[in-house]
């Protein structure tokens, strides 16, 4: 038992040793954008102190949205020039629309042109309240009812983001190929959230590896389905800006469209990979005499009922995420001939699709390395 414990105290330590030393390789050289006494774009926060003057007007032709300007007197809240006092236009258009009022915060944009000259304008509405608030109450959520092991699982979620954007970002800025690496980035988290919420037992081993085969199952079709079409990431709206990225870094751009479907992929198909396993454990301990061929047959009967409607909330997913592109190509009338050969139903159908049928591929991974586990622990 003391030995058992000195090896996990050992794996935790050598593990974060490992993830430190990967994050601080991978920031070595992280872009900063720079700001000097005479130059540089800030975002700050204010306070609305006053509105000075109002001169918008109703638009009743565009869904009653204001028009015009208004005369604000911010203060500055944060930044090199916090407790300034400044006058700010605020524009309003249908689709520049911040309405603000005395007392409201909001995000400004100070551009700073020469020593101590600066101008200020409205940026935004100040989200960040929205957001910390929005955390708290899923962390809360989570809290409540699932207790401790919601605890572990937010835990497992804070480290996925953290290894995204540590790890995944800034290497991919140094050229490294993303997709092995998106792969990588899978398996360790999905293994690191399954080990915090379950520990080392045989169920959070087999749902990992499940995981991993599932994510595998939709890279590679993803790959393939991008070959055929002729889709890659110079095809996504985002192109034309990274291709100014690539100027300055060494950037590989086409393996980020296949990192994207296995980063969307990788909740739903922990999801059925987890609810397989558990399933199958449960069954095991019901009846350990079952063998492998018993198990595979239940976990293939579980995964059935789950995985249409794991399907359908990553396709629908997808489909809400470009429901105005869909009004807007739907408003033009076009050809059903025109509609399937443009770039943007190419990616979200081969989005959609490599995804999907990466969650059906981990149903018998999963079933058959659970089985196989448990059916080795015979009574």
């Amino acid at each position: 038992m003391k030995n058992e414990l000195i090896i996990k105290i050992v794996s935790v330590v050598v593990f974060v040793a490992v993830s430190l030393g990967v994050i601080i390789y991978a920031n070595t050289d992280r872009p900063t954008y720079t700001i000097t006494e005479s130059s540089g774009v800030e975002y700050e926060t204010a306070r609305v102190l006053s509105v000075l003057e109002d001169n918008t007007t109703i638009d009743k032709d565009v869904e009653n949205v204001k028009k015009g300007s208004t005369e604000l007197e911010v203060e500055l809240l944060t930044g090199r020039y916090k407790g300034d006092v400044c006058h700010v236009t605020n524009y309003y258009s249908a689709l520049y629309n911040v309405d603000v009022a005395k007392g409201d915060k909001v995000s400004v944009r100070v551009d700073t042109t020469d020593d101590g000259v600066y101008n200020v304008s409205i940026y935004n509405y100040n989200r960040i309240p929205l957001f910390i608030g929005l955390i708290i109450l899923f962390f809360a959520v989570l809290v409540i009812f699932g207790g401790k092991q919601g605890l572990k699982a937010f835990l497992g979620l804070v480290y996925t983001v953290l290894v995204i954007i540590y790890v995944l970002l800034p290497l991919a800025l140094k050229g490294v190929s993303t997709v092995p690496l998106t792969v990588l980035i899978v398996f360790i988290t999905s293994a690191v959230c399954f080990l915090l919420i379950g520990g080392v037992q045989k169920k959070t081993i087999a749902a990992a590896l499940g995981s991993l085969a599932g994510v595998l199952v939709a890279a590679l079709l993803g790959e393939i389905a991008a070959k055929i079409g002729g889709v890659t990431t110079f095809q996504m709206d985002e192109a034309e800006a990274m291709l100014l990225v690539k100027s300055t870094f060494s950037l590989k751009m086409r393996g980020l469209f296949i990192s994207g479907i296995l980063i969307a992929a990788m909740g739903a198909v922990m999801d059925i990979a987890m609810s397989i396993s558990s399933a199958i454990s449960e069954v095991h301990e019901a009846n350990k005499k079952l063998g492998f061929k018993e198990l595979f047959k239940a976990g293939m009967n579980i995964g059935k009922d789950a995985m249409g409607t794991m399907s359908n909330t990553l396709v629908l997913a997808y489909v809400g995420g470009s429901l105005n592109m869909m009004v807007l190509i739907y408003s033009y009338g076009v050809s059903f001939t025109q509609l399937v050969n443009t770039d943007f139903v190419a990616i979200e159908m081969i989005r959609a699709i490599a995804g999907s049928i990466g969650i059906i591929g981990t149903v018998p991974c999963v079933s058959a390395m659970a089985a196989y586990l448990f059916s080795k622990d015979k009574m």
